[in-house]
């Protein structure tokens, strides 16, 4: 069997999923679009009408575009313009195999890449998990590409309090995969935190026995995490095949490994600039969290974006009956509140 690795021109290597895991997913028939970005291929959705407000829908870990599948066609037909990438190293975006690439910091240059390379402006961001703490960066740094914003159970990891107070420059490559480890599955992960007591008001010791179980667990699976979400989810087998179609072997896996320890590669200066910066941005900023999302939902988390963001004043935010992840059971009722935000701002 051929190798699947590939190189870029610098010599960077990565993998790209096999076009064959995305055939007949549920209620995903949408044509994929793909760009240059750093030298690897991005893929995006595009659907809509293209001189419609531009619509940026943006995922985190351990997921996918098709997180997105019950809001896409809600904010299409309203007519605009929706954009949803899959984040370098998840979907159907290429996969560098270098436990060192995900940070961040490039996530969120790649986020701009994606804009100017579009040449997106006036653009409605939607951020969720990764998605917002990458993107909100973007934003600080660069509010002319932005009409108004609306997120989801993310933040920045520094207001300037840490998010979760989790060890910094933690050294992936001292946490390789384990196939011997007791703590196999999510679920074996979820019941040693409970038994530990690590599922309170604080989340820090839960996230980092997270990142260390994504970095390590033999058995790691998208849809176990997506299923576990606070109060359940139920997932269909489809869906589940869905959520699982990007990483069919340990070698596509790098990124749902290693983007929860990005909270502990932390620049704090770099940080602590983009909150500042954060704190200037007076275009309407909305925010809709997750009532039972326990790790970034809670309220302490949504009040610190809300006083502090001046385009925040004013606006209706909501926190509904969801988890974490929130476009699954929530969709409908987000692209309606999007829709309505993008009218009314």
């Amino acid at each position: 069997m051929d190798s699947p690795l590939r190189h870029t021109a610098d010599g960077r290597v990565f993998v790209r999923t096999p076009e064959a895991q995305f055939e007949n997913l549920s209620d995903f028939s949408y044509q994929p679009h793909y760009i240059a970005i750093d030298g690897l291929r991005m893929h995006y959705i595009d659907e809509g009408p293209k001189d419609g407000p531009t619509v940026l829908l943006l995922h985190g870990q351990p997921d996918w575009s098709y997180l997105y599948r019950k809001m896409i066609p809600i904010i299409a037909a309203a007519g605009c313009r929706v954009i949803a990438p899959d984040m370098i190293g998840m979907g159907r975006s290429d996969k560098p195999t270098d436990l060192h690439t995900h940070t961040i910091y490039a996530h969120a240059a790649w986020w701009l890449k994606l804009i100017q390379a579009l040449g997106l402006k006036d653009i409605t961001l939607f951020g969720q998990d990764w998605g917002g703490f990458t993107s909100l960066i973007t934003v600080a740094h660069h509010p002319e590409y932005f009409q108004r914003v609306m997120v989801s159970n993310t933040a920045l990891n520094l207001m300037p309090e840490p998010v979760l107070n989790i060890p910094l420059g933690i050294r992936r490559e001292d946490y390789p995969v384990d196939p011997d480890s007791p703590i196999r599955t999510f679920d074996d992960f979820l019941k040693v935190c409970q038994d530990k007591g690590y599922i309170k008001e604080d989340m820090s010791d839960f996230f980092q026995g997270w990142m260390t179980y994504a970095l390590t667990g033999p058995e790691l699976r998208a849809s176990d995490n997506i299923r576990r979400d606070f109060g359940g989810i139920k997932l269909t087998p489809d869906e589940i095949r869905a959520y699982d179609a990007p990483f069919p072997s340990e070698i596509y896996m790098t990124g749902i490994r290693t983007l929860p320890s990005m909270a502990s590669m932390i620049d704090v200066d770099a940080s602590l600039a983009a909150w500042e910066a954060l704190q200037q941005f007076t275009k309407p900023f909305l925010t809709v969290f997750g009532a039972f999302d326990m790790l970034v939902g809670s309220e302490k988390i949504q009040n610190t974006l809300i006083d502090n963001i001046p385009g925040a004043q004013g606006l209706p935010h909501d926190r509904i009956p969801a988890g974490h992840f929130i476009q699954e059971t929530q969709g409908e009722v987000l692209a309606t509140r999007l829709v309505a935000f993008i009218a009314d701002n």
